[in-house]
């Protein structure tokens, strides 16, 4: 009789707790959506990106990740007791190029505290998730949960024990990347294209003015080239008759010299015949 009486009681709390789980899970599906159209409506191509020679690697990230071989499965990066040496350092790097993908990770040591950060390095730089800081993850497990907004980015999970001179640490860890819904994808590529065009079209419009300012400048810059040629090849012109008449004119200095030299020798000393005569 006392579990007839309680059962009812039993499955009331069981579908209140379903019911706010489920209020809860659409709260936050609703809250992920809106952080990925914000960070996708906000997409700035790279500056790499932009100054690339070829298409390709803009659309890529436009694109997002190949729905055709899209999983929404999560990725689980796990370990247990991996030790950190006394003064020393252990990072966990995650390599994520799906936008919106949502991070949960639960890290614990043995025994004794750790100093643990997250940090998003991305071409634009780096980005602190979670600053680093020393933890009590021996005496209960520190979690976490955030959204990845613009991919593709490394995530470092960083075990810092460089603190300490005596004692390794050992940690656990176990890290899920749960990619993003596909319609979630969809509507975030168009988002990012959208961006991308409009960034691309004023880009395009600046770089046509440039160009025709460029255009007009080699313009100008030909024809004084054009002139200061014309111009140097008359004055070399003007330089080989001018040098033909030096060469000429030094040449008959010289014969003038010494003919002033043979007159004033015969004019002092007389002329060979005439002193045979005598």
């Amino acid at each position: 009789m006392a579990r007839q009486q309680y059962e009812p009681v039993e499955a009331a709390d069981d579908a209140a707790a379903e019911e706010s789980n489920r209020a809860t899970a659409e709260l936050e599906a609703r809250a992920i959506a809106q952080a990925m159209h914000s960070a996708d409506a906000a997409y700035v191509p790279s500056p790499s990106l932009l100054a690339s020679d070829e298409p390709g690697p803009l659309l890529a990230q436009v694109d997002g990740p190949d729905l055709s071989a899209f999983a929404t499965t999560p990725s689980v990066y796990s370990a247990k007791s991996v030790p950190v040496a006394l003064r020393g350092k252990f990072d966990v790097p995650i390599h994520v190029t799906a936008g919106g993908s949502v991070v949960e990770y639960e890290i614990s040591t043995e025994d004794y505290d750790i100093s643990f950060g997250v940090t998003a390095e991305r071409e634009e730089g780096v980005t602190n998730v979670k600053e680093s800081a020393r933890v009590d993850s021996h005496l209960e497990p520190v979690t976490g949960k955030f959204l990845v907004g613009s991919v593709p980015c490394a995530l470092v999970f960083s075990f810092d024990n460089e603190y300490s001179w005596f004692r390794e640490k050992k940690v656990s860890y176990k890290i899920s990347v749960t990619p993003p819904r596909t319609d979630s994808v969809v509507k975030g590529r168009r988002l990012r294209a959208k961006k991308a065009l409009e960034i691309i079209t004023q880009d395009k419009q600046e770089m046509e003015e440039k160009y025709e300012a460029a255009t007009q400048q080699r313009t100008v810059l030909e024809e004084a080239v054009r002139k200061l040629e014309k111009e140097l090849a008359e004055k070399t012109k003007s330089l080989d008759v001018v040098a033909t008449e030096e060469a000429f004119l030094e040449k008959r200095r010289k014969v003038r010299a010494r003919q002033i030299k043979m007159l004033n020798s015969r004019l002092k000393n007389g002329w060979a015949d005439e002193k045979s005569e005598a």
